[in-house]
C-alpha cells in the first residue's frame, strides 16, 4: 500500500477534515520553557492529593524470578512509556498499552499469547488544562519511572507534537518522528512504519523533537540508549473512530490505523530483541 493509499484509508476511518475542537482533544504540551513544574517531584509536591484527580500513575512491572540451578529467566529488554499520556498527550496513553501488549481498555493480553512489555504512564486526569502538567523528558525524575527505564535494555518513548513542530510537508499532516540514541533501534522503527504506509522523519531533521539528550529518560536505559516516537495531532486523531475522542472514549475506539501503528512498533522490538547483543549471557 502507498502512503497515499494509506493516508486514504485513514481518512475514511477518521471521518471528515479535524476541526479546532478535534485537533484540541490531541494538542501537543506546551513549550518546555512554559512548563509550570521542574520534575515530577516537584508536581507530586504541588499537587499533593490530587492524584487520582488531576493526575495519575499507573505502570506493570513483570515479576520474573530464577530459582533453578540451570534456567536462565530473561532479564526485561523493552519498556513502553507515555509521560505524557492522558489529556496530556492525547492518544499516547492507548498506544503504549497497545505496543505494550494490552488492550486499552480490558488490559487483556493482545494478540492472546503474544509478548507483553513492561510501561509506564503519566496521565493528565483532568476535565482542561492538562497541558499544564507537562514535565519534560529530561526532568522526569519518579523513581518508578526511573528505575524501570534502567532496568530494561531498551525504552521506547511516546510523546505527541502538532505538524507545525514535526515541520510536515504541505498536504502531509500525519507523521512521526522517530527519535531517540538507539540508531538501530530508530532503524527498526523507521522501516516497520513505512512498511505498514506510516509517514517518518528522522529526528535529525527535527533538533527539538530528536530525543538525543542522554538525559531523556528515553536514553537512561542499561544501554544508555533509547527510542522516541513524537506523533502529530492528526497521525493520533487518525487512529480512533471519528467523534469518539475524548479520554474515556478512546480506549474503546480504536481503529485499523491503530492496529497497524501498534503492529508496525512490536515488530520493531521483535526485531531488536532477536539482535544477538539483546541475548541472556
Amino acid at each position: 500500500m502507498t502512503y497515499a493509499d494509506r493516508r486514504t484509508v485513514l481518512a475514511g476511518l477518521a471521518g471528515a477534515a479535524l476541526s479546532a475542537s478535534v485537533l484540541n482533544a490531541f494538542a501537543a504540551s506546551p513549550a518546555h520553557a512554559a512548563d509550570l513544574y521542574a520534575s515530577n517531584t516537584d508536581l507530586y509536591t504541588k499537587l499533593a492529593g490530587k492524584e487520582g484527580t488531576d493526575f495519575a500513575r499507573r505502570y506493570k512491572r513483570h515479576e520474573l524470578f530464577d530459582n533453578s540451578d540451570n534456567l536462565r529467566q530473561p532479564f526485561n529488554r523493552t519498556t513502553i512509556m507515555a509521560i505524557h499520556g492522558g489529556g496530556i498527550e492525547g492518544g499516547t496513553s492507548e498506544l503504549c498499552l497497545g505496543i505494550a501488549g494490552y488492550h486499552p481498555a480490558t488490559l487483556a493480553v493482545r494478540p492472546a499469547g503474544g509478548p507483553v512489555h513492561d510501561y509506564w504512564m503519566f496521565e493528565g486526569t483532568r476535565v482542561s488544562n492538562n497541558g499544564e502538567l507537562h514535565v519534560t523528558s529530561t526532568r522526569n525524575d519518579d523513581r518508578s519511572a526511573l528505575s524501570m527505564a534502567a532496568g530494561s535494555l531498551n525504552v521506547l518513548s511516546l510523546h505527541g507534537c502538532t505538524a507545525a513542530q514535526a515541520g510536515t510537508s504541505a498536504g502531509v499532516p500525519e507523521a512521526v518522528v522517530v527519535g531517540g540514541l538507539n540508531a538501530d533501534f530508530k532503524r527498526y522503527l523507521h522501516e516497520e512504519f513505512q512498511a505498514a504506509g506510516f509517514h517518518t522523519i528522522d529526528g535529525s531533521e527535527v533538533p527539538a523533537l530528536a530525543g538525543e539528550d542522554p538525559e531523556n529518560i528515553c536514553n537512561k536505559t542499561l544501554l544508555g540508549k533509547g527510542a522516541q516516537l513524537e506523533m502529530t495531532a492528526e497521525l493520533r486523531q487518525s487512529m480512533f473512530d471519528a467523534g469518539h475522542f475524548s479520554r474515556s472514549e478512546r480506549p474503546t475506539h480504536t481503529n485499523a490505523g491503530f492496529d497497524a501503528f501498534v503492529g508496525a512498533a512490536r515488530k520493531a522490538i521483535a526485531r531488536l530483541e532477536a539482535r544477538p547483543d539483546q541475548a541472556i549471557l
